[in-house]
């Protein structure tokens, strides 16, 4: 699994957000990570979070030295396309062709809603956690509690920390099942909180936006990011075209990009 935050940090400088300062903000990375995480609770209360959701999403949140090595320890990403493209898609090609027919009703579905069609969702989702098989095991609140402390990007991860209080108190997902990549993604296709806060939708019905467990939300909220960011019915999405350009906002990296492009022209090529 490819961690998406690390990639967009490499290449556009860690997405730089900017929040207001708050009276009850908490400075980062001073003092003890307990009495942070009680100021950044008060913090939360005073945004609107409910008492109940800041409650059961960080008491007993300690601070987790392993994600902040790795994220200091980050290189540059330096493979080529071929080099990249040429390890990730040859392997995912036969289960994307699968997915594409498992999940042909739902995808057509989904393309009639959004205009993004299966392939490029299904390429998405073999990239990121090989189709839902490689979430990741990192207690997110936990992550990104940690991040946010470190004074490294500590406005953003205050934000994103905020947004996972918020899919805890709208019943998304239990606290206790929120677990993905260090750097705080969720789900299957890698939503960051605020994306999926913004972007995710309960395509199956059931009440809940499950980016976890629901491949029909995991391809809908995908599906609605890129069209959020300017997805264009009916156009292809090679380099250059405006879907290339919305495929670049779901990750910054130009190889990734093209990756998930070709990915998605060799699945439409498919038997």
């Amino acid at each position: 699994m490819i961690s998406r935050l690390s990639l967009r940090a490499l290449t556009v400088g860690a997405l730089l957000l900017t929040s207001a300062a708050s009276a009850l903000a908490a400075p980062c990375g001073t003092g003890p990570f307990e009495t942070w995480l009680e100021d950044f609770k008060k913090e939360a209360a005073a945004k609107g979070i409910a008492a109940s959701a800041i409650q059961a999403g960080l008491t007993g949140v300690t601070l987790d030295k392993s994600v902040l090595a790795r994220d200091h320890s980050q290189k540059v990403f330096s493979q080529t396309f071929e080099e990249f493209s040429g390890r990730m898609v040859p392997p995912r090609l036969t289960r994307g062709a699968n997915m594409l027919k498992q999940y042909g009703s739902v995808l057509g579905r989904i393309e009639q809603a959004y205009g993004v069609p299966g392939e490029v969702l299904v390429a998405i989702w073999g990239l990121e956690t090989d189709f839902g098989v490689n979430i990741g095991k990192f207690p997110t609140l936990r992550s990104l509690a940690t991040l946010a402390y470190d004074c490294r990007r500590t406005d953003l991860f205050k934000a994103e920390l905020m947004d996972a209080l918020r899919i805890v108190e709208r019943g998304d997902i239990a606290p206790q099942d929120l677990r993905g990549a260090w750097a705080g993604e969720i789900g299957q296709t890698q939503f960051m909180p605020s994306s999926y806060i913004k972007f995710a939708v309960d395509f199956d019905s059931n009440g809940r936006r499950d980016l976890l467990r629901s491949p029909p939300d995991v391809l809908a909220s995908t599906a609605n990011f890129l069209a959020g960011h300017g997805w264009q019915r009916g156009k292809d999405w090679e380099p250059g075209s405006a879907n290339f350009a919305a495929i670049k906002e779901w990750n910054k990296s130009e190889v990734y990009a093209k990756t998930i492009a070709h990915f998605a022209t060799q699945l439409s090529r498919a038997p």
